[in-house]
């Protein structure tokens, strides 16, 4: 920790906090044992949480926030502007930017907030009050306990157990939804494996082939139902895989929002996937996962307290930045084999091998 100035309020009794984590999936999700640490801390203060509208669902109706604040994407000079007058209205006593990027930072910056914290991150330490490492030489961090330390760091006393990740529940109409697609699909009475064919880059993606054979695998075994989940990109993809099973893979990519993702994740028997947005919030259910980890690690990204088999491959390039493949073919997922993936999953669905399968 690293305090530029006294703080300008006494850090243990703030009312009005506005928290920032404008995107995206898993990152947001990572913030909200913070966020219930924070509201168990101080139950009576307004928490603000500013998001980007393509995520807004992440947050909508958690019984933790009192407001949101609702942005673009991309936001012009003006839009920004008026969102600096607004934050400015509100006047806060303390700002946590869990995001650290250019836009939140400054927002932090531009708030007049009495205290504000922030990561320590080059170029930045002007925009904070207080600022806390991300890493520490030998010794991993998880992004979830970054966020508590980023709480602990205002001055708030925090106090564990630590929660788990949580998302708002599912309204009255993505309940029945999904209820009338599990009867609709035959879903009903199966063991459902949900497989994430979608990655966030070429980095963490898998690759069509494998993902057909492993789908092609699980849909095989007896009483097994293969439920592919993806963005409206990843259509295309699904509809490749389910070619050599259309009777047994069905495809759901594209048209579920976040919370009905996580409902259907949450009936299912296991969810496999990589390191993603899906891999944490199917850490938010009672649903056991698959995780694959290629460039990122499981000591700073692992599905947070939830029931896993993490695969990996001991690599000295891991992790990177996700900018260049130094070996140029992806080695760190791609050396993953389908039979791993597979000999991880049978256990979760309580299916013994033959002993002339080849795992």
């Amino acid at each position: 920790m690293n305090r530029k100035d006294p703080p300008k309020i006494s850090p243990g009794s703030p009312r009005k906090v506005l928290l920032i984590r404008l995107r995206r999936i898993g990152d947001i999700i990572m913030t909200t044992p913070a966020v219930a640490v924070l509201k168990r801390a101080l139950p009576h203060a307004s928490l603000t949480y500013i998001v980007e509208e393509p995520y807004s669902r992440l947050i909508e109706g958690s019984p933790d926030i009192d407001k949101i604040l609702l942005i673009p994407p991309h936001q012009g000079v003006l839009s920004f502007l008026g969102l600096i007058r607004r934050v400015r209205r509100e006047k806060f006593d303390v700002v946590i930017d869990f995001h650290g990027g250019p836009r939140a930072s400054r927002i932090t910056w531009l708030s007049r907030a009495g205290l504000k914290a922030g990561y320590e991150l080059k170029g930045k330490g002007l925009f904070y009050d207080i600022r806390v490492p991300r890493h520490q030489e030998g010794a991993p961090i998880h992004s979830v306990e970054n966020h508590i330390n980023l709480i602990r760091a205002a001055g708030i006393e925090v106090h564990e157990p630590w929660p788990r990740l949580t998302l708002p529940a599912a309204r009255k109409e993505e309940s029945a939804r999904i209820d009338k697609l599990w009867a609709d699909r035959g879903l009903l009475g199966a063991r459902v494996v949900v497989l994430h064919i979608g990655a966030g880059n070429e980095f963490r993606d898998w690759g069509a082939q494998n993902l057909g054979e492993l789908a092609a695998c699980l849909a095989d075994r007896p009483g097994v139902r293969v439920v592919l989940v993806g963005s409206g990109q990843d259509a295309l993809r699904a509809e490749e895989i389910r070619r050599h099973r259309p009777e047994s893979l069905l495809s759901l990519s594209g048209e579920l929002n976040l919370i009905e993702l996580r409902d259907v994740i949450g009936r299912a028997a296991l969810f496999v996937g990589p390191d993603s947005g899906p891999m944490h919030i199917a850490a938010t259910t009672s649903t056991p996962i698959v995780a694959l980890f290629g460039p990122t690690l499981p000591a700073n990204f692992s599905p947070w307290q939830a029931r896993a088999t993490l695969i990996q491959k001991p690599l000295e390039c891991r992790p990177c930045k996700q900018r260049r493949c130094v070996t140029e073919d992806f080695r760190c997922l791609q050396s993953i084999t389908v039979d791993e993936v597979l000999k991880a999953c049978l256990p979760y669905l309580e299916i013994v091998a033959s002993p002339d399968s080849s795992l």
